[in-house]
């Protein structure tokens, strides 16, 4: 297929290709609506931090309403983080067989265009930022520096995971500078966590495009690891959960969240044990499943700030 009705190639069985106006679908594609797994993965640490730091309140009569801001932030900022990163990478991406079927490459919507639905995308993310307090709206355009130089450095480090997963993890810090006013160590730590947490799926993700990476000079932890991906992965999950449940001790979490940090650690141990590098198609479902991950996580620091507000 060719224009508006071509699919990018790792996105199957989802509306945007199947239902959405002709017109709409480049657009949707450019802010990831047929795969929206990414802005899952950016909503988890806002979700996990709105939570916790509700039970560290002991109020959670706000946290309905956060959780649906955040949810619409999150859809919509990786919307305009992936325009962003397409407009950015479009020469690269025509180059990579996963990618060159991406909107701009693919010649579905044109630089221009994609530059004013940037704006629009942003335009509404700042609509739902100003709903916050003024330390939460600064924390939250604070991030939009990050945001702005990742494209880039896959061209320049093998570590371009690192400066994805201070992007995507931003919302651990979010949810106390809307709760609380400001920003804990208990925050400072689940910020940190959800980094390792993102330096591993995100290496999982990159193996996908390992060979075409090389070719052309691309960048990635999955390129640096290699056969040692698996090693690599025990080591930056465990990280993750160790300083995730840090932050729960120093917000004193209770034992709902504590279950809730056991199944997200049995969840990413069940990763590791499943991983095959080599299989592209197994590596995408693995990565994907990492939104079930967070969501497990989720429901044991919902439910403890619910005990602690009873």
């Amino acid at each position: 297929m060719s224009g508006a009705a071509a699919r990018v190639a790792d996105a199957t069985g989802n509306w945007v290709d199947s239902r959405a106006p002709m017109w709409s679908r480049p657009y949707l594609r450019l802010a990831r609506f047929d795969r929206p797994i990414g802005s899952w993965l950016l909503l988890m640490p806002c979700w996990w931090s709105a939570a916790l730091a509700a039970g560290v309140s002991g109020d959670i009569g706000r946290l309905p309403g956060v959780i649906v801001l955040f949810f619409v932030g999150a859809f919509v900022m990786r919307g305009a983080g992936c325009t962003w990163n397409d407009i950015t990478d479009r020469d690269l991406d025509a180059m990579v067989e996963r990618t060159r079927s991406r909107p701009i490459p693919a010649g579905q919507v044109g630089v221009p265009q994609a530059t004013a639905f940037l704006v629009v995308q942003a335009l509404i993310g700042l609509t739902v930022l100003l709903q916050f307090n003024r330390f939460a709206v600064a924390t939250g355009i604070a991030s939009l520096v990050i945001v702005a130089v990742y494209p880039f450095m896959k061209r320049i480090t093998w570590w371009p995971q690192i400066v994805l997963g201070l992007a995507f993890s931003w919302g651990a810090l979010m949810g106390f500078a809307v709760t609380l006013g400001r920003i804990d160590a208990a925050a400072l730590l689940l910020y940190a966590g959800s980094i390792a947490w993102v330096i591993g799926y995100d290496t999982i993700y990159a193996h996908q495009d390992a060979e075409d990476d090389a070719l052309i000079g691309i960048k990635s932890t999955a390129l640096l690891f290699g056969a040692r991906t698996r090693l690599a992965l025990m080591a930056f999950y465990a990280t993750a959960v160790a300083l995730i449940g840090g932050a729960l001790w120093l917000a004193a979490a209770r034992w709902p969240a504590a279950i809730g940090l056991v199944a997200f650690a049995a969840h990413l141990v069940w990763q590791i044990v499943r991983l095959d590098v080599s299989d592209p198609a197994l590596c995408l479902r693995v990565f994907k499943s990492n939104r079930d991950a967070g969501l497990l996580l989720f429901a044991g620091l919902l439910a403890d700030a619910v005990m602690r507000a009873g």
